[in-house]
């Protein structure tokens, strides 16, 4: 059966947003991963490590799936919602989540941990992350790359500057690691897609990562949103490009 503009829309609206747990969009939106696979890599270096940290951990969904955690693990998030789903999911598995404002300082020693990790940091505090560190400790992140899913952000803010399509590029990141004392061992990008199947994906996604398009609601853009409802239902979904990359990066010893 067809849905109806309305019924995508509404639905997508009243559907909870807490948490980094994206299975409502499971059959509606399609997202191609990355080749380097994060969480297999991330498992690897936690295997490893003695005391973790895990940066904006989110609703603590890819962190709860490691195999093994380390003796020690520490978890930050921001959004009070995120930071109790994030404690009903790792207390359990022996982490600890810490309620944190995403700005420096972090609330941690010096040279606390051997392993810091974050995926899809909306910030980077480089120099924070260099102080935590034990001397030979490393940093591992997956980040969101330059302009990524820029075709559905300008489809509702029109084209932006140059200025903001080259934030997050990888090249940056390694300068300013390198800034904090860190040496970057592995620097790696992918571009990406990803397939919107139906307006509801959208709208949900863009309640969800709300620095997309800041302040979006539903009814500010109504009748933008039934606009590419029509587009997608004639083309059959509304494609995007991701950008990735992966940093991996050493404290000296």
């Amino acid at each position: 059966m067809v849905r109806t503009f309305e019924e995508l829309v509404d639905e997508a609206a009243a559907a909870p947003v807490e948490g980094w747990d994206f299975s409502w969009l499971e059959g509606r939106a399609h997202e191609q991963r990355p080749s380097w696979g994060y969480q297999r890599v991330m498992g690897e270096r936690m295997a490893r490590a003695q005391a973790a940290l895990d940066i904006q951990t989110g609703g603590g969904e890819v962190l709860a799936g490691v195999p093994k955690l380390p003796p020690l693990v520490v978890a930050t998030e921001s959004w009070p919602p995120n930071v109790a789903k994030a404690t009903g999911l790792l207390h359990p598995l022996g982490a600890v989540v810490v309620a944190d404002e995403d700005e420096p300082p972090l609330p941690f020693a010096d040279e606390a941990f051997d392993l810091v990790v974050s995926r899809h940091p909306v910030t980077v505090w480089w120099e924070e992350i260099a102080r935590v560190l034990r001397p030979g400790g490393t940093y591992l992140s997956q980040q969101v790359g330059p302009a990524s899913v820029f075709e559905l952000v300008e489809y509702f803010l029109g084209p932006q500057p140059e200025e903001v399509r080259r934030k997050r590029h990888p090249d940056d990141a390694r300068r300013a690691a390198e800034a904090a004392g860190l040496d970057v061992v592995d620097l790696r990008a992918e571009f990406l897609h990803t397939e919107f199947l139906d307006v509801g994906a959208v709208v949900y996604f863009l309640r969800k990562v709300i620095w997309m398009v800041p302040g979006f609601t539903v009814d500010q853009y109504r009748d933008r949103l039934r606009q590419l409802h029509d587009q997608i239902q004639r083309d059959g979904a509304f494609v995007a490009r991701t950008a990735r990359f992966l940093i991996e990066a050493r404290k000296p010893a």
